[in-house]
């Protein structure tokens, strides 16, 4: 096609003698590679299988600048993933790489448990190696693959990483026992999460909902159990928030999920902050979001339904 195309430029362009005219035509011939190389490589990508598309809440498709900027003027991100997603995971490292270039940032993540932090810190300052945080701290299975990279970023850059999840030992109490079980635990044990009572909806939907997921005596503690951990997480978010910075949250999509969750335990102490938030779903199609995944989050992150996973 390029070929044929500086052909008729050069029929065309026959007869031009003078030194003016041929480098006129020269022009011309690299112009037209230019155009015809552009148009290829849009025609080819347009082509290709993309992996994931971004909407906003009301399902509009936005560019990831777009998604930057607005996050850009928030105070506090929650960022929902799946946890064996892959693309949640790199557009969490891309987005946490961007949003450094121009804010003060505070990391935190639901797969840290609040008594793991010293270890963290240790890690951070470069006191122990990645060896030994794997052996002190409860580390999840896909550690290496999906957080590694955002906590690598953090101690390259100096930046604080908040252990923000309740033991889950204590939330495992919860979930057989309910709030009371708590009660026994000592003040030092206390000290991993959110100051007790803790307020409760059952009537929130994503609570609700839980209720009849595992049918038998302990169903009614399940959202509890998920109460526990939305409100520890809140709570150690605003406890190492600080004006002027942003703090960016991983946490799974269901803790963010519909502006509840985290989310709700965060606006009923500090209204006045900026908060955003983000979801990762899946569809089949993701030309178009799906009238279920609307309204779940700010921007949601649809995903090909058959991407593969990192566990």
């Amino acid at each position: 096609m390029i070929k044929m195309m500086i052909d008729y430029v050069n029929y065309f362009t026959t007869g031009q003698k003078n030194i003016a005219e041929r480098r006129s035509v020269q022009i011309m011939k690299k112009t037209l590679v230019i155009i015809i190389f552009q148009l290829l490589f849009t025609a080819a990508f347009s082509r290709d299988k993309p992996a994931y598309e971004l909407y906003n809440a009301d399902g509009a498709k936005v560019s990831y600048k777009q998604m930057i900027e607005t996050l850009d003027k928030t105070d506090i991100i929650l960022f929902g993933e799946f946890h064996n997603n892959p693309i949640a995971h790199w557009l969490q490292l891309e987005t946490t790489e961007d949003l450094k270039e121009s804010n003060e940032l505070i990391l935190g993540a639901e797969m840290f448990e609040a008594d793991n932090q010293a270890e963290l810190d240790l890690f951070l300052a470069g006191k122990i190696d990645a060896k030994a945080l794997d052996t002190l701290a409860r580390l999840w299975q896909n550690y290496k693959t999906d957080y590694a990279p955002l906590v690598d970023l953090a101690k390259d850059n100096h930046l604080k990483f908040i252990a923000t999840n309740i033991p889950r030992r204590y939330a495992r109490l919860v979930h057989k026992g309910g709030f009371e079980s708590l009660d026994t635990l000592s003040k030092f044990e206390k000290e991993w999460i959110a100051p007790l009572p803790i307020e409760y909806n059952p009537e929130l939907p994503g609570y609700k909902k839980m209720t009849g997921m595992m049918p038998g005596r302990t169903s009614k503690n399940l959202p509890k159990a998920q109460a526990i951990k939305d409100a520890t997480m809140a709570y150690f978010i605003l406890k190492n928030y600080r004006d002027g910075s942003l703090f960016i949250h991983y946490n799974g999509a269901y803790h963010s999920d519909n502006y509840e969750g985290i989310l709700h335990y965060l606006k009923k102490e500090m209204p006045d902050l900026k908060y955003a938030t983000i979801t990762t779903v899946s569809q089949k199609d993701i030309s178009k979001l799906s009238e279920e995944n609307r309204n779940r989050a700010d921007f949601i992150i649809c995903v090909v339904a058959n991407m593969t996973t990192t566990y």
